[in-house]
């Protein structure tokens, strides 16, 4: 299967200096990633994956991007599958999807900017929620400061099988909405939590919405959580993503409309310093 992700790649400047990106650690065995199986793989038609994860125990937050395929349609929910805590060919609960719902003013279609980053997260509703003793959703927490420091687990490319944990990368740049990370992503990463660590555990601060350059440095971009969550579960709560939930409703791409799909790296056309004016 090709898996792929949609993102932007950008040449941010100025650079920033200092952070640089150790190694990953894959966690292969249950007992290496058996804090983080709420953290799972997300299949997307078949052909592509990001990666997602649960905050309760039926809502699955992720890029809003991952939801789209290459023609700007929204996945229908029969497309997407969640596999929570999967590794090697199993997972630790496998769950289809009820609805998904992006951020409303997240825009597939617009040019890259700080904004589309900040509005690049969606919520997804399982079919059946996992209650599992061993599969315990992350808190959110609150917009993390420069220079703290964050972990990441996600699936990619060259890692699909198993989940990785990044935990020594850091806030390089904060601005009103997105962050610069030093988090080490890359195709099918989309969509995967950031942590910060605190005395109450891990909790998600930020979700990979893309992958960028800082000079030669790569790095990764994700937005702040402010109220994200709660619009999105609003608008869940008037019917978004059922037939009465309008524009907001899954729309099934015509069938010879479908291509190799999934997202994928683009060139944004417009000035790529723009992502950091505030």
């Amino acid at each position: 299967m090709r898996q792929m992700l949609w993102g932007a790649l950008f040449s941010l400047l100025p650079a920033f200096a200092g952070a640089q990106h150790p190694g990953l650690f894959s966690m292969e065995s249950r007992q290496d990633g058996r804090a983080w199986e709420a953290v799972g793989r997300l299949e997307l038609g078949g052909r592509a994956f990001c990666t997602g994860s649960l905050i309760t125990q039926k809502i699955v937050m992720t890029a809003a991007h991952c939801l789209y395929d290459t023609d700007g349609n929204i996945l229908a929910p029969e497309d997407i599958q969640f596999l929570a805590g999967w590794r090697n060919g199993r997972a630790a609960a496998y769950r289809r999807v009820r609805r998904a719902v992006a951020h409303p003013d997240y825009d597939f279609n617009a040019q890259p900017s700080s904004e589309r980053v900040y509005s690049d997260i969606a919520l997804i509703e399982l079919q059946h929620p996992i209650r599992n003793t061993t599969i315990i959703p992350f808190a959110t927490g609150q917009r993390p400061k420069v220079g703290e420091r964050l972990g990441v687990v996600s699936y990619a490319h060259n890692r699909s099988e198993a989940p990785s944990m990044q935990d020594t990368c850091e806030v390089m740049s904060a601005q009103r909405t997105v962050l610069v990370m030093s988090c080490s992503v890359d195709f099918g990463s989309s969509g995967s939590p950031v942590f910060a660590f605190g005395p109450s555990g891990a909790k998600i601060v930020s979700v990979v919405s893309s992958k960028a350059k800082s000079g030669d440095q790569p790095v990764s971009l994700g937005a702040p959580l402010d109220t994200q969550i709660d619009e999105i579960l609003a608008l869940m709560e008037h019917g978004a993503g059922f037939p009465e939930g309008s524009v907001f409703r899954p729309v099934r791409a015509a069938p010879d409309a479908r291509k190799d799909t999934g997202a994928k790296f683009v060139r944004p056309q417009s000035d790529p310093t723009d992502l950091l004016k505030p």
